[in-house]
């Protein structure tokens, strides 16, 4: 269950990482949220996902390194 925890979290990583590079400007455009009222939300999303990625990551890291008595 250790690696299915770690696993995950470098999914959730992986996605939010591809997500947010889709959302970048290129050749001159703009994401199509810019300016709008859900700019705000899609920044949560990101930071969200970024922080619940880590969070997996690091406590299957934890797990792992514990001993168990």
């Amino acid at each position: 269950m250790i690696y299915l925890g770690l696993a995950g979290g470098i999914l959730a990583f992986v996605t939010t990482a591809v997500l947010f590079w889709y959302c970048l400007p290129r050749d001159g455009k703009i994401h199509r949220f810019v300016g709008t009222e859900l700019e705000p939300y899609v920044a949560v999303a990101f930071c969200s996902g970024f922080a619940l990625s880590f969070t997996m990551i690091l406590s299957a890291v934890l797990d792992m390194i514990t001993p168990v008595k």
